[in-house]
């Protein structure tokens, strides 16, 4: 029987990023080793702040490009307290997702067997969408820049970007999505009466776009608006489609009301594979309780599930998330982020057993 290898870039980083992505890899293992009909061929990486100290420097200057041979990245968090949040995010983080072109990022967020929103009577039928952030351009394209430093006059600016180009292949994506999706509904999210060039430009697109998915129902919210309908009327939304900022902020206020930032998975996704995507947790480095042994990995389980599908593993993800639905399931297995004292080590054994299990 051929077995398929699949190169996997392992960059844990900082804080609980290296102890989830340990936790993660251990996971794909005994999922492949119960499986049989894929391997994975995994090269770890050191960057992150450690090697910025070191260097002054992320990751080497030809970094993206070393990711380009690899079928996926498996990416921890990056940061550090004494590090300026800005330079890790442009050292790390930015310096990959922007030079491979991943410009859809996908954060899906449903409500886990065992765990409680902080919404009242609030369940997993009412809360399961997926929000599509624009990854490429918007709030954070990197144009703008600062003047007369230190002065009373000093400026700094920051120039949001949206191109045609750009906007339509994210619309697009965000459509096909929802259209795959069994209710076929899409909220594209907006601030046209504020930011009357590009958001307005955003909204024009998405009304294009929208004309050839006529099976796609479509409506639009100020991100404002956003805040409230996702807190007072979950079951109304599905998939959603924003800016880099605006899918930035929703997606964690998303993460928190299905239960725990320490469950919310995302991949920065380059759909037409012209290079490798990179899948992480969106929990970030967690200094506060790094080396303690209780982060939460099952977002880097989730996320690694996200990772297997892409590589076309279907039926392995499937296998991975009922899994991960088994251990969520069980309060002793709760890690304190979601109310319990379960540890990183006690939920990854339970995870692999389940995994193991005859009826995994």
């Amino acid at each position: 029987m051929d077995i398929r290898t699949h190169r996997i870039a392992a960059i844990p980083g900082d804080g609980i990023g290296i102890e989830v992505v340990a936790a993660g890899l251990e996971v794909l293992e005994a999922l492949a080793d119960r499986d049989g009909g894929f391997r994975f061929d995994v090269e770890s990486f050191d960057w992150g702040t450690d090697r910025y100290r070191r260097t002054g420097a992320f990751m080497p200057e030809d970094g993206a490009d070393r990711l380009r041979g690899f079928d996926a990245i498996l990416f921890g968090a990056v940061g550090a307290p004494d590090v300026a949040d800005h330079l890790t995010l442009w050292g790390l983080r930015l310096a990959i997702c922007q030079p491979l072109d991943q410009y859809a990022n996908v954060r899906p967020t449903r409500m886990l067997p065992g765990i409680r929103s902080p919404l009242r009577h609030v369940g997993e039928s009412e809360l399961d969408w997926v929000i599509v952030r624009e990854n490429s351009e918007g709030e954070y394209a990197g144009q703008g820049g600062r003047s007369h430093p230190g002065l009373p006059l000093e400026v700094a600016t920051d120039v949001s970007i949206f191109t045609r180009a750009g906007v339509e292949r994210i619309m697009r994506f965000a459509f096909r999505l929802a259209q795959s999706r069994p209710r076929k509904l899409l909220t594209v999210v907006t601030k046209s009466n504020a930011q009357r060039h590009g958001m307005v430009l955003w909204d024009q697109i998405a009304g294009e776009v929208a004309r050839e998915f006529p099976d796609v129902r479509w409506d639009k919210m100020l991100v404002d608006a956003m805040t409230v309908r996702m807190v007072q009327k979950p079951a109304s939304l599905d998939t959603i489609v924003a800016t880099n900022l605006h899918a930035d902020i929703l997606s964690d206020l998303a993460a928190a009301l299905a239960g725990s930032i320490g469950v919310a998975p995302t991949a920065n996704l380059n759909p037409e594979r012209d290079t490798p995507s990179m899948f992480e947790p969106i929990h970030g480095s967690a200094f506060d309780i790094t080396g303690r042994g209780i982060a939460n990995p099952v977002a880097t389980f989730w996320t690694a599930a996200m990772m297997l599908e892409h590589l076309g593993e279907a039926e392995a993800a499937g296998r991975l998330m009922t899994a991960v639905g088994r251990v969520t399931a069980d309060e002793d297995l709760h890690t304190p982020d979601l109310g319990g004292r379960a540890t990183t080590r006690q939920v990854t054994d339970a995870l692999i057993a389940a995994l193991r299990g005859r009826n995994a």
